[in-house]
């Protein structure tokens, strides 16, 4: 952590967007023995806050280098945008169609005595329960930024550690940089040149249902529509010659998708039908 030492108080002043790179460790089944592991970015701008995978910033850099427009999207990884300083959130959902939600976010935090020290700093314990779940995190007064990884928010200092109490997910900042101008993040805002489409919850919970109820749906309709015999259809490197392949596909995906449900807020888990 002394990388992250050096730079984070000249920042607080000077930079246009502040930006923390969280390692985030996640379970998407509850009973796997490993986690998963990811980057995420936490960029601080002056109006807003924006929480994403470190790798759609990778590949945004690799478009302006190649003068190319390939869009990235992981359905596993949340992506939001908060307006500072508030529990105004707004996710951002890809289900076929790229979907946002906005939501108010409330935490009512528990300051503890608890301390320990991470290089030069200072951090203090607090615990809040929100989406179902237990959280424990670790904050600095010494950095007077009232973020945090995902919808964690609203401390006397930034978060540099949260974990729930069983550890299925795990945010730990490992660095910070600045960039003299606002960095825009701009592949929030559209996904493949689509617009994303504000809904509700219902909405969001109805489109998880019908991609479980025929999770290949878009496949199939291009696949019985096609009358190019040179045109072929590939499903995780496997070449789909019937619809009959499809059905079995789909129930496999059924079948991760019913073991794959441990969302961060796990009170949003969705219910699906068990045949």
């Amino acid at each position: 952590m002394k990388k992250l030492i050096l730079l984070l108080f000249p920042l607080i002043i000077s930079a246009q967007t502040h930006r923390f790179v969280y390692q985030f460790h996640y379970k998407l089944d509850s009973t796997a023995t490993e986690l998963a592991a990811e980057n995420m970015i936490l960029d601080v701008n002056p109006d807003n806050v924006k929480f994403y995978p470190y790798s759609y910033a990778e590949t945004d850099s690799l478009n302006i280098i190649r003068d190319q427009n390939v869009s990235r999207w992981d359905d596993h990884l949340p992506a939001l945008i908060r307006k500072k300083g508030s529990f105004e959130n707004t996710s951002l959902i890809l289900l076929n169609d790229l979907f946002s939600l906005r939501s108010t976010d409330k935490m009512t935090w528990k300051l503890l005595n608890d301390t320990k020290v991470d290089g030069q700093y200072t951090l203090q314990k607090a615990t809040t329960t929100f989406g179902g779940r237990n959280w424990i995190a670790w904050f600095s007064k010494d950095v007077d930024l009232s973020e945090g990884p995902y919808k964690f928010c609203g401390l006397p200092g930034l978060i540099f550690e949260i974990k729930d109490d069983k550890s299925n997910f795990m945010f730990k900042l490992s660095k910070s940089m600045k960039f003299p101008k606002t960095y825009e993040a701009k592949f929030l805002e559209s996904f493949a040149g689509k617009k994303p489409l504000s809904v509700t919850e219902k909405v969001i919970a109805k489109k998880q249902l019908e991609l479980y109820n025929d999770p290949l749906q878009d496949i199939a309709e291009a696949f019985k529509s096609n009358t190019d015999p040179e045109n072929t259809f590939y499903i995780s490197s496997v070449q789909i010659k019937s619809l009959d392949q499809l059905k079995g596909m789909s129930d496999e995906r059924r079948k991760t998708m019913l073991r794959e449900n441990n969302p961060i807020e796990i009170d949003k888990a969705i219910k699906y039908p068990v045949n």
